[in-house]
Parts: C-alpha cells; sequence; structure tokens
C-alpha cells in the first residue's frame, strides 16, 4: 500500500479542488469545528475582540491557502501566541485595552512584513538555529502561563482580581481564586475542561471523530441558557461578537513606533516566535503526510506573514500554521491546501449566518479549551521526555521554562541558548567552532561522502546543513562524524528529518550516519548529545 501512496500525488491547485473536493471539504468543514471555539477564547484570552480570532481564521483559510507552501497545515490564531499579544496589549495601552490593541496591531503588521522578508531571502531554515531544548522550554513556559491566566477565567467567568497580574502571581494566588469561585461558572468550566481532557480516551473512532471543543459546547450552551445567565445579578460576562461587516476597518495604529524599544521588542517577538512555531508545524505534518510531500517553507513563510499583514491591518490576531488543527486535518484524510480553504470559508458562512448563536458561549467553557491547550504544552510527559533525552537537556528546558515565567518570552529564549553554549563548552565544544562547523563534500563513484569537524551543535548547523541540501538526489549519502567532538541533540534530529526528505525524494537515494562509534551518548535516548571519549 505504501509503494502505492508513493507513486500518487494528489493535483494542486484547481485541478485539486475538482479531484479532491469531497475529502478536502468534510476534511475543512470538521476542522472549521475545532476552530470555531477556539479561536474566539484564544482572541478573548489575548484581550483582543473575540471577533477578531475569526477574522484572523478567515484570512488564515481564504487568503493565505493561495499563498502557502504546505500542503495540509491550517493557519489560523494559536494559543502560543496568547501571552506575547496580550503583553503587547497591556504594555501598549497601560489600562486602555482598545488602544493597546490598535498600537499591537502596528507591531503586527510590521512583524508580518519581516516573516515577508525572512521567506524572499530563504531563512526557512531559521527553526534549525534554535535548540529543541529551548523552544521545547519556550512552549511549555507559553502553556503554564496560559494556564495560570485562565484558571480565574475558569472559577469566576469574570475575576477583576486576576487583572494585572503575572504569571507568578497567578500560580501563588489560585487558592484565592479557587475560595472566591463562582458555582455557575465553575461548574460549566469544570465539566468543559474534564470533556476536552477525556475525550482523546475514548476508544470509539466514530464518537472520537466528534471534536471535543464541539461536544463542550453542545454542554455549555444549553447549560448557560439553563442557569440564565444573562438575566443572573450580576449578569455573567458571555462572548460578544458583533457584526462582521461592522468590525471590518483599518484598526491598525502604527504611533506605537514613538515608543521605540517597546515596540522594537513586539515586533521581534511576533516575528519569530510565530515564524518558530509556523516552521516546526510545518516540519512535523510534513513527516505526517501521507504522500511524503516536502514543503517549501520559505514560500510558506511568506504566505504567513501576508495573512499576517492583512490581519493586523484589519484588526486581526496573528496567525501561524497551527499544529493541533493541522494534525486534525491530516487524521480527517485531507490531501490538499483546499481543506484550509474550506475551513476559512465555514468559518466565514457561521459568522454571517449564525453570529447570535455563539454569543450564547460562556467564557468558562473557553477557559477549559485555553486550559486544555495549555497543559498538552507543559504536559509533565514534556519534562520526563527532555530528562530521557539527557540531564542537560532537562537543565536547559526548565531554566528556559523559569526565566520565561519570571521575565519574559525573549529573555527565556536568550538564556536558554546561553546555557546551552556554555555546557557545550564543558564538554569540549571549541569556540571556533559555535558558528562554523568545517564540513566537506566529495563524491567516488556513487556516493557523497560528508565529513564534519570539531563540532555538530544547534548554533552550527544551517552551514551543515546548506552543504547538505547541494547533494543532488538519488544517490548514497554518508555522513561522517568521526571527527567531532560533540554532536548534540538538535543535530541528531535534523540530521534525522535530513535523511527522512532525503529517501522519501522520488528519485531515490539513501543517507547513512556513521562515524559515532567513539562518542559516548549522555543519555540512554537514540537521539541524545554524544561527546567523542577520544577527543
Amino acid at each position: 500500500m505504501n509503494s502505492k501512496i508513493k507513486k500518487y500525488i494528489p493535483a494542486d491547485g484547481l485541478a485539486g479542488l475538482k479531484e479532491n473536493f469531497k475529502t478536502d471539504a468534510i476534511s475543512g468543514f470538521i476542522v472549521f469545528l475545532l476552530a470555531l471555539p477556539l479561536s474566539l477564547g484564544i482572541a478573548k484570552a489575548s484581550e483582543f475582540p473575540p471577533i477578531m480570532g475569526l477574522i484572523t481564521a478567515i484570512i488564515g483559510g481564504i487568503v493565505v491557502s493561495f499563498f502557502m507552501g504546505s500542503r495540509l497545515t491550517i493557519k489560523g490564531p494559536a494559543a502560543g501566541l496568547i501571552v506575547i499579544v496580550a503583553g503587547a496589549v497591556a504594555e501598549f495601552g497601560q489600562g486602555d485595552n482598545n488602544l493597546g490593541w490598535k498600537l499591537a496591531l502596528g507591531a503586527m503588521v510590521v512583524a508580518g512584513i519581516i516573516q515577508i522578508l525572512f521567506g524572499i531571502f530563504k531563512l526557512g531554515k531559521l527553526a534549525d538555529f534554535f535548540p529543541l531544548s529551548t523552544i521545547h522550554g519556550m512552549l511549555a513556559a507559553i502553556g503554564i502561563i496560559i494556564i495560570a491566566k485562565q484558571i480565574p477565567v475558569l472559577l469566576n467567568d469574570n475575576p477583576a482580581l486576576a487583572k494585572g497580574m503575572g504569571p507568578i502571581e497567578l500560580l501563588v494566588n489560585i487558592p484565592k481564586f479557587i475560595l472566591n469561585l463562582d458555582a455557575k461558572a465553575s461548574i460549566i468550566g469544570l465539566v468543559s475542561l474534564y470533556i476536552m481532557l477525556g475525550w482523546p480516551y475514548i476508544k470509539n473512532t466514530t464518537i472520537k471523530m466528534i471534536p471535543a471543543p464541539l461536544v463542550v459546547l453542545l454542554f455549555a450552551i444549553p447549560a448557560e441558557l439553563y442557569m440564565d445567565f444573562a438575566h443572573s445579578e450580576p449578569p455573567y460576562a458571555l462572548v460578544k461578537i458583533g457584526s462582521l461587516i461592522d468590525n471590518i476597518n483599518l484598526n491598525a495604529d502604527f504611533s506605537g513606533i514613538s515608543q521605540t524599544g517597546l515596540f522594537i521588542k513586539y515586533v521581534i517577538m511576533f516575528a519569530l516566535v510565530g515564524t518558530l512555531e509556523s516552521l516546526l508545524t510545518v516540519k512535523a505534518i510534513d513527516l505526517l503526510d501521507p504522500y511524503k510531500r516536502k514543503s517549501n517553507a520559505n514560500k510558506d513563510l511568506i504566505a504567513v506573514g501576508i495573512g499576517n499583514t492583512f490581519a493586523g491591518l484589519l484588526g486581526g490576531l496573528p496567525m501561524i500554521s497551527e499544529v493541533a488543527r493541522s494534525s486534525s486535518n491530516v487524521n480527517n484524510g485531507a490531501k490538499t491546501r483546499w481543506a484550509n480553504f474550506f475551513h476559512g470559508f465555514f468559518v466565514l458562512l457561521f459568522v454571517l449566518l449564525a453570529a447570535p448563536l455563539l454569543e450564547m458561549i460562556p467564557n468558562a467553557a473557553l477557559a477549559a479549551m485555553l486550559i486544555s491547550v495549555g497543559i498538552k504544552l507543559a504536559h509533565p510527559k514534556e519534562f520526563i521526555h527532555m530528562l530521557h533525552i539527557g540531564k542537560e537537556q532537562l537543565l536547559i528546558f526548565t531554566v528556559t521554562v523559569l526565566v520565561t515565567l519570571f521575565e519574559d518570552l525573549l529573555v527565556g529564549i536568550a538564556v536558554g541558548m546561553l546555557l546551552k553554549m556554555i555546557i557545550h563548552m564543558y564538554n569540549g565544544t571549541p569556540i571556533s567552532s559555535f558558528f562554523k562547523a568545517p564540513t566537506v563534500v566529495s563524491f567516488e563513484g556513487d556516493e557523497y561522502k560528508v565529513e564534519i569537524n570539531k563540532a555538530a551543535i544547534f548554533s552550527n548547523f544551517l552551514g551543515i546543513k546548506r552543504k547538505l541540501e547541494e547533494i543532488p538526489p538519488g544517490h548514497h549519502v554518508s555522513i561522517c562524524l568521526k571527527k567531532t567532538k560533540l554532536v548534540d541533540h538538535s543535530v541528531l534530529e535534523n540530521l534525522e528529518h535530513f535523511k527522512h526528505d532525503y529517501e522519501a525524494h522520488p528519485d531515490g537515494g539513501s543517507v547513512t550516519i556513521i562515524g559515532l562509534d567513539n562518542h559516548k551518548p549522555l543519555s540512554s535516548h537514540p537521539k541524545s548529545s554524544r561527546k567523542n571519549v577520544l577527543a
């Protein structure tokens, strides 16, 4: 069966729409059911008007689909950017959320243009520069912050108590939130959270096809109507949508550029974190693609940048290639980019025809959905996984998490990378090889031999990758690491990705990694960093 799949590649463009209309439309509809409530929740948690999350999903589907370089990813707002967006609104607005939202949009538009430039200048390899332990630490910290910010909403619907608190202060105050919980909101919130967390454990495949967020809405809306949230004293905050037409304006305000340091900080954070998350998702979904197609990361970055520029001008949230919706898209049998288009089309249709239904959603239900996303990002399994790869990876991961919680994302990433470099120096990596690994490519018979010297680590892998990508397909490639003093976890992971992509090419070819006989693994994990004991 696999050989048949490899021979058949779904058509692209209009031919692909005609050929795969049914499968892509069905998958797009299922993803729409998943994206609709999540987009609302992400917008609200980001201190944006809730409808702006839907505007981003619409642009990500209907506009970006025509430019994207990946076939199966879904573009839309992501929980991983909540912390940055909400921080931008708070810092720019200084208490005025409407002003903060518009000034944050200005930084977002500039970040979108920078993402377009990233793609034009072929910086789609950017994700390979950052160590995986630091990236996962950043995402875990984001998960913890999302949980901390949404617990008060889950328990008390609209807690003024939590406004302005940082993540550590929020975590410390969880007992106080529990003491002040509101029974009605808490019932809806906790049952919704139970559904979100328990749904993956359902064994019936037919039932499991129903998206968990849809099940939450099927419970939460009738429960809210029964409890009469709209007429309670004091009235409960429900999601306010408004008219799509009334909200389509040029909302971006660029006067925030006068606060030069703040403006540059958020431009960097929007562009850097959004780009990293998008690139990692594209790489992950390529591995799930049953047709073994390789995405054009640079083209995809340009598409995401175009989407973010348009969304920012109109008031929407920043978008990325979102991993949960993209994975669902693959599992639903999508074949082309038209599934992403249909997901955006169905969001637009629903907003135009059924917006009043969305205004019946209690905030506690949306908080439950976001907490479940936060738990996935910061699950204890992430810490255990890092420990299995190596104690030094767990240290880098944990330090990145803690610094991000106490400071911010940029500082967390920087400290995580600096710590990794210090550990590499301790393990014998020459300073001269931190950003350049001497790499020699030779060709004999039908074999390309790639010899890497000194060290193969995250910060010099882009140069190694450039050499690897110059090798034409259809040959045997041996990558020799014998003369390296250290090969880190990120490089071993990336070499496996190169091996997968090279061997999946229609012209064939094979890759072997050799020369690690004298390298001692730093843990029992097959991808742990390896130190040359003879060096």
